[in-house]
């Protein structure tokens, strides 16, 4: 976990990770909990959410995409 100060003088805290859930939570239902938690804390989120199947990105085209653990 980094943090940084930005221009705005609020505190950024990057997170690097994956979070693992029963099959039957899907991505979409996920990301409202999520962006739910973050916005109830009057918090602001930039990035982005990806789906892992097996070891692999999943593309939004539903095909598979590239390792995500070879970063």
């Amino acid at each position: 976990m980094k943090e940084a100060v930005g221009q705005d003088g609020a505190r950024k805290i990057y997170i690097q990770g994956a979070v693992e859930v029963s099959l039957d939570l899907t991505k979409d239902k996920f990301w409202n909990i999520f962006i739910g938690f973050i916005e109830g804390n009057n918090w602001l989120f930039d990035g982005k959410i990806r789906e892992i199947i097996d070891g692999y990105y999943i593309n939004e085209d539903g095909t598979k995409g590239r390792h995500a653990f070879d970063d």
